[in-house]
């Protein structure tokens, strides 16, 4: 994409102090302006100026699904271990006790189905509120 040759050709120095200064490029920063020249030029003009929000609450929530999609994964891991241990079984005294093993897999599981229920509930509290 070519650029276009840009007509301004005028200049303006403006002097700030240093708060002044760090106060400008604080905002400037948390904008979306390509430099602080486009995010001064749009603030004269009363034009609008997207600006990046973080929202703190929402960070956490993501931390804990990401912790609850590894959790997740170790339990399919593990099941899938219990598996082929069963179906390679040659006694049934190996079945039954890779069957137990299973059995408190499968109670760890629906714990964090659990968990993750409630955590995406929490989610769409947080979502509705915006």
């Amino acid at each position: 994409m070519r650029k276009e040759k840009s007509n301004r050709n005028r200049h303006v120095t403006v002097l700030f102090t240093m708060e002044e200064y760090s106060q400008l490029k604080d905002k400037f920063t948390a904008s979306t302006c390509r430099g602080i020249s486009d995010y001064i030029r749009k603030h004269l003009f009363n034009k609008p100026i997207v600006t990046t929000y973080r929202n703190r609450s929402l960070d956490d929530l993501m931390e804990e699904t990401i912790m609850l999609t590894n959790e997740l994964s170790a339990i399919g891991k593990n099941i899938n271990q219990i598996a082929k241990k069963n179906n390679t079984a040659e006694s049934y005294f190996e079945f039954k006790q890779e069957l137990s093993i299973l059995d408190i897999e499968k109670k760890m599981l629906f714990s964090k189905i659990e968990e993750i229920r409630n955590h995406t509930q929490k989610i769409a509290e947080q979502w509705l509120q915006l």
